[in-house]
């Protein structure tokens, strides 16, 4: 789809801040570069006046200030680790930030856990079978046979531990008959992906930056409208996810369950590649055999299959 697609759209109006320039240009990595004293304040783990108090006993006792924060008793060596994560560019959202995410969130504040080292492991293995930007294979539904079965919940951890590696990384709810995103990231939903698709909303004024999770951007749902399948099959569903595509390093699909409808191999189809998800001791094994002969029967190309069961998340080839 050429630039000037993009341009005439009514999902990218001239008036909105997006650079349309070199979308096939890499994007640049954030470096960051602040104090482990700056990062502390502004994850709301110790205030100012601490801060000041903490460089004060730093000069006199001629030590570094995370030394001099844990003797004063305001920071714990979790707080040290959270630092220097952000330093090296690995973003995580500490409890004693007193910030609130949803538990599901694993990856955002445990990322030190097995689960979230499971998750990496899934994250390697589908580098390595599907994405690579300059091959077009930058977009990846999550399609799960019901409703149980976690993609919700593995997406999102998904789009968090890319963009914890920092790739730029976009997730879209695209379930429009039980979205979940906005819940596990509390984001309003007033606009979002259904929007986008009834003409209703410009990508600028629907799209979410993680704040905590740098080069993370959300695409919540929006209302739930009563013609999703109607929706799905507009031209402006292509246009969006090509420049999804184009503008991101790894775009995550979280899709409605398979018995709902043919919603989510409609958006399996249009990204290209689908993650199969099931959870232990819960989905129908004949389900889940029915899933995978629709996707084959679509032509559609799964790069491999999760087995979910919290707080376990185990790969499968």
């Amino acid at each position: 789809m050429s630039e000037s697609k993009f341009r005439n759209s009514s999902l990218f109006p001239e008036d909105v801040d997006i650079d349309l320039n070199g979308l096939d240009a890499p994007v640049a990595k954030t470096k960051t570069k602040r104090s482990i004293g700056t990062i502390l304040v502004e994850a709301g783990i110790i205030s100012e006046d601490d801060a000041l108090r903490v460089m004060a006993l730093q000069r006199e006792k001629k030590i570094r200030f995370g030394e001099a924060a844990i003797m004063m008793g305001l920071i714990s060596e979790g707080d040290i680790r959270y630092a220097l994560s952000y330093q090296y560019e690995y973003a995580y959202l500490p409890r004693s930030s007193g910030k609130v995410t949803n538990p599901e969130l694993v990856a955002a504040y445990m990322p030190f856990s097995h689960e979230v080292d499971q998750l990496r492991a899934i994250r390697s293995q589908l580098k390595l079978r599907w994405f690579d930007k300059a091959q077009g294979h930058a977009m990846l539904a999550v399609v799960g046979a019901g409703r149980a079965e976690g993609g919700s919940y593995l997406a999102a951890n998904l789009a968090i531990v890319f963009a914890q590696m920092g790739e730029r990384t976009l997730l879209i709810d695209t379930d429009m008959r039980t979205p979940r995103q906005h819940v596990l990231f509390q984001l309003n939903n007033q606009l979002g992906f259904s929007s986008l698709l009834a003409g209703r909303s410009a990508v600028a004024s629907a799209l979410h930056s993680i704040g905590f999770i740098p080069n993370l951007d959300v695409l919540p749902a929006g209302p739930i409208p009563p013609n999703p399948l109607e929706l799905l099959n507009r031209d402006n569903l292509t246009e969006l996810f090509e420049w999804a595509g184009k503008t991101y390093d790894i775009v995550i699909i979280d899709t409605t369950s398979v018995s709902a409808g043919a919603d989510a191999m409609i958006v399996a189809d249009k990204a290209g590649a689908a993650l199969a998800v099931a959870r232990a001791n819960s989905t129908k094994l004949s389900a889940f055999k029915d899933m995978m002969g629709e996707l084959k029967r679509s032509h559609i190309n799964v790069v491999g299959s999760v087995l979910n069961d919290p707080p376990l998340v185990d790969v499968a080839p």
